[in-house]
């Protein structure tokens, strides 16, 4: 059976769909994404911080000119979510420019807005990574805003397949002082004595997970050199999609157990999956998709 999608207003069967060749975003990278996650609670499934992700979606959809409506989108995921009995899944929707074009004007082209749902495991999987430095350097905020727009991932893409090639699990950017910026796709902490520390880069992207556990922990943000952070007692990372996951090694430089990420991990997911009552802000509980878990 087909899974539905919602496409510009309504709930159609993703094997019904296609979009033309001369779409702008195919060849231009002109679109909006966000990556979110709903979960498996006692309750049913649940959206995890649903609001802050089309916050941000809403942010790239005014850089790139799109009229953008977060209830809309909000609803669509709900509806999505139900109509594929889906739980534990991934949550994508997506903001593009269409056809009407192939010219770097974007005012004669159409808009569109789809909304998917897929079951998912996180990418980076469940036992420490091993990163490496990569030769490459992060998009920089000044050319490109931190934001998930489309076209800005083939920086990420390049520097990823560069670190498989050499036999790593993901790349960390550093800029050009040698300040730690993030992973492809996740935002860097570190532990030292004890203390959590939250790399911040104006290079890198204002991750939802990455705010979740800095009011978690109580975490100091600030710049980190990437000495600093080869001396941390602990490494992890952040992001939704990966969730909360240690860092094993970092190039030569090796970490042991990590206790404190252990916990912490253990402690969001508590949240995400039973919920908390301090934190029942955060889920957006999904009426009637409490069947078929994916």
């Amino acid at each position: 059976m087909s899974l539905s999608l919602w496409f510009d207003g309504r709930l159609v069967p993703q094997d019904q769909l296609a979009a033309p060749l001369t779409t702008h975003a195919m060849h231009y990278g002109t679109a909006v994404f966000e990556g979110i996650r709903s979960y498996a609670t006692p309750d049913g499934a649940a959206v995890f911080r649903l609001r802050e992700h089309l916050e941000r979606m809403r942010r790239g959809a005014d850089a790139l000119g799109i009229a953008f409506d977060a209830n809309e989108a909000a609803a669509a995921t709900v509806a999505v979510l139900r109509a594929n009995h889906h739980r534990d899944a991934y949550v994508r929707p997506l903001l593009w420019y269409g056809t009407g074009s192939l010219g770097l004007d974007v005012g004669p082209l159409s808009r569109h807005l789809m909304v998917a749902s897929v079951p998912w495991a996180p990418h980076l999987g469940e036992k420490p990574v091993r990163l490496t430095v990569s030769p490459m350097r992060r998009n920089r905020a000044a050319a490109l805003p931190p934001l998930k727009l489309a076209g800005s991932y083939v920086n990420s893409i390049l520097a990823k397949r560069e670190a498989a090639g050499r036999g790593f699990d993901d790349a960390l950017f550093v800029d050009d002082d040698g300040l730690v910026v993030e992973c492809t796709g996740v935002n860097v902490f570190m532990v030292k004595d004890g203390a959590v520390v939250a790399v911040a880069h104006p290079d890198a992207l204002p991750g939802i997970t990455r705010d979740t556990l800095v009011e978690l922990t109580g975490a100091t943000a600030r710049a980190v050199p990437l000495d600093e952070l080869k001396e941390a007692d602990e490494v992890f990372l952040a992001g939704t999609s990966a969730e909360v996951l240690p860092v094993a090694a970092l190039d030569e430089r090796r970490f042991g157990d990590a206790p404190v990420a252990t916990e912490i991990r253990a402690r969001y997911l508590s949240i995400v999956r039973s919920g908390s009552p301090a934190h029942e802000h955060w889920l957006t509980r999904v009426p009637g998709a409490q069947a078929h878990a994916a």
